[in-house]
Order: structure tokens, then C-alpha cells, then sequence
């Protein structure tokens, strides 16, 4: 059966509403010019509500990676003790760029799939012979579809040291959680444009509070495209301090309206609908979670197919016959689990898509009916919603 509209379901890049496609379509304007001007001063504004901050976000026009790279270089000076959670492939990131600069970097390791333990976190400080200046930690973990606790760490690390910085990767989530980095008690927050702020690659995102801006002008860290002055002195005056991606500066902007649309406690409770009416079908179709109800990302779902030969089976079935893309594992997980991701313009009824063809391609695989099994335990979590 031929589909005509294949449907991305991969945790980034996520499909791209028409809205913000037609916007970043439109004829190109001089990036020193007023036009630009006007455009940027929506966009350092307009992006601040999913940060969940009182600042402009600053942003750059590169990779997530980009994001966690400057989160570094304007945080730490190059002897200054760090410590990196690494719960998964992306947490893995975080501490080879750490490791790429810094002489005091100290790892924290999370078994892939949870999340991480706070009062064991704080007493892994505790035995550090050092002086923590910050502490480098995933909102969402990509790899595993795990959301970290960031607020009940924010809040630990602040009572265990009340002068430490705390960042935050929340590449994969912001767009999709109620982020508040003054109640999270969070000094940088980053992001990238491909997944839940459902625009093309190209951007990254940073948002900071006071302290951390004050932080960033006496940081003296070596770096240049990605020191964050630059960009500070460069929004004040709506502008930016290298050539930016005009059209994706004028798809946040239309993002921004459409979120403002939808309103964005909608978009949130969207996503946790989708998330909770998937985990609930995956189960009724015997598929093991690899995340614990209690930290299941809203944006990417984990399951653990019964061997390597159903894995490569659902994946490839989904691809061929149904037009439909998802994801494997990442690191050691390669091979073992697939990802659903199911972020940004993604509504109840795609995800109905791939439920129903999953339910077809394991009745097949197993010879056993799952026909209908999934769909109605999916249905009965998300008709409250819609």
C-alpha cells in the first residue's frame, strides 16, 4: 500500500509545521538591516515562555551541540571542578566536551534508563576533594527517554551549596515541559530548534539567569564564536555577533504564534497525553518500557522489542510498508531498543498511526492477534485530551 505522507517519528529532526516552512520561505533580508532587526527582537522575546525565563534567550545559529559547548566555556575557568551526570549518550557529550577543556571533571554515572538519584548525587559531591563550581545535567536523556528529577536537584544543589551553577540540556524536552528556571533553580538552560521547537537544524538555544550572566563576563575560558558577551551585547541591540540563520530566526517567530495558538499548557498536556497513551499501548502489545512511569520523557518513548530479530523486524516494517520512521538505540543500547519520538507538531492521532501498524506487524512477527488490543487501551488514556 502506497502512503503519501510519510510520518518522521524520530527524536529529532521532528516534521515541520506548514507555518513555520512558509516562513522561512519568505524573501531574504540583510542581516545588518532594520528588517533583521525587527525580526530578532521577536525572536530574543518570543522563545522566552518555553525557557520558562525572565531574560532574552540568546540565540545561535549551530548545533544543539553548540549549546552545551558554550554552556561550558562561559560557566567554568579550566581548573575549576565540574561534575557531568551521564545517564546516557547525551550525558556521554557533556563529558567529552568537559573532558576536551577542563583538568577537574568528575563523572557521575546513572544506569542508562533511570534517573538519576538525587540524595546519592549529593553525596557523590560530598566526597569530591574539590571545589564544585557547577553541575552539568540532561533535562531529557535523548538515548534513553529518561526526564531527570531537575527540580528536586536544582533545589538539592542549592541547599548544599548555595553559590554553585547548575545547567541543564534540554535539547530533547523544551517545547514539551513546564520549564521555570527560577523555581528549578536553574542558571543556564540550552536547547536546539530540531525536536520539540519543531524547526529545522540549524539553531541553539541558551537562556540564563542574572547570575549566570554576570558569571559569563569573568569566565576566562578560551573561546570566541561561542562566547556568550558577544551575543548578550549583540541582542541588546537586536542583533547578532556572527551572520545568524535568517529564515529559522523567522520560523521561531511563527513557532512562537503557533504556540500562542494552540496555548502552550495545551502543548504540554499534548505531549504527556501522547506519552501516557503510548506507554499504555506498548504494554498491551507485550513490549517491555525501559523507563519507570514515574520519568518517561513526554517527548521520546523507550521500549525494548522481545530479541534482535523482532527489533530489526518492527523497525524495518514500520520503514517499508508504512512509511513510517523511528529510532534504534544509541551506545550500548544499539541494538536493543527502539525510540518513538513523538514531539512538536506530532497530535494523538499520528501516533494512532503507529500504534495500529505496530499491532499488524507483531501479530504477523508472532502469530498471535494483536489486532485492536493496543489502539483501545491507547484511546481510552487520550480521549480525555481530545
Amino acid at each position: 500500500m502506497k502512503y503519501y505522507h510519510p510520518l518522521l517519528l524520530t527524536p529529532g529532526p521532528t516534521p515541520v509545521p506548514d507555518e513555520i516552512l512558509h516562513a522561512t520561505q519568505q524573501p531574504m533580508v540583510g542581516h545588518r538591516s532594520s528588517d533583521f532587526e525587527a525580526i530578532a527582537k521577536e525572536a530574543f522575546q518570543a522563545i522566552k515562555p518555553v525557557f520558562g525565563t525572565a531574560n532574552e534567550v540568546i540565540v545561535l545559529t549551530s548545533s544543539g551541540t553548540s549549546a552545551l559547548e558554550a554552556s561550558m566555556l562561559n560557566i567554568a575557568n579550566t581548573d575549576d571542578h565540574i561534575v557531568i551526570i551521564v545517564s546516557g549518550a547525551f550525558g556521554n557529550r557533556f563529558k567529552q566536551i568537559a573532558e576536551t577543556y577542563y583538568n577537574n571533571v568528575h563523572i557521575f554515572e546513572v544506569e542508562w534508563g533511570k534517573a538519576v538519584n538525587v540524595p546519592d548525587f549529593i553525596d557523590y559531591l560530598k566526597s569530591i576533594n574539590g571545589d564544585v563550581t557547577a553541575v552539568y545535567c540532561q533535562y531529557c536523556e535523548t538515548s534513553t527517554a529518561v526526564v531527570h528529577p531537575v527540580g528536586e536537584l536544582g533545589a538539592a544543589l542549592k541547599q548544599f551549596k548555595e553559590d554553585i551553577y547548575f545547567v541543564v540540556d534540554g535539547v530533547s524536552c523544551i517545547g514539551a515541559v513546564d520549564a521555570n528556571m527560577q523555581r528549578d533553580n536553574i542558571d543556564v538552560l540550552v536547547s536546539g530548534s530540531q525536536k520539540a521547537i519543531m524547526l529545522p537544524p540549524g539553531l541553539a538555544f541558551v537562556a540564563y539567569n542574572d547570575r549566570a550572566k554576570e558569571r559569563f563576563s569573568t569566565v576566562t575560558t578560551p573561546r570566541f564564536y561561542l562566547d556568550l558577551n558577544k551575543y548578550l551585547k549583540s541582542v541588546a541591540e537586536n542583533s547578532t555577533p556572527f551572520t545568524p540563520n535568517v529564515a529559522l530566526f523567522r520560523g521561531v517567530n511563527a513557532y512562537a504564534n503557533l504556540v500562542k495558538e494552540e496555548g502552550f499548557d495545551n502543548v504540554i498536556n499534548r505531549h504527556y497525553a501522547i506519552r501516557d497513551g503510548l506507554r499504555a499501548a506498548l504494554k498491551a502489545l507485550d513490549l517491555e518500557l525501559l523507563v519507570e512511569d514515574e520519568f518517561a520523557s513526554p517527548t521520546v518513548t523507550a521500549f525494548v522489542p522481545n530479541d534482535k530479530e523482532e527489533l530489526d523486524y518492527i523497525k524495518n516494517q514500520l520503514k517499508q510498508r508504512f512509511s513510517i520512521t523511528i529510532a534504534g538505540g544509541q551506545g550500548h543500547l544499539k541494538g536493543q531498543i527502539l525510540r518513538i519520538g513523538h514531539m512538536g507538531q506530532i497530535s494523538p492521532f499520528d501516533i494512532l498511526q503507529v500504534v495500529s501498524a505496530l499491532e499488524l506487524i507483531l501479530t504477523e512477527h508472532r502469530g498471535e492477534s494483536y489486532v485492536g488490543k493496543a489502539i483501545s487501551q491507547y484511546m481510552e488514556v487520550v480521549k480525555a485530551y481530545v
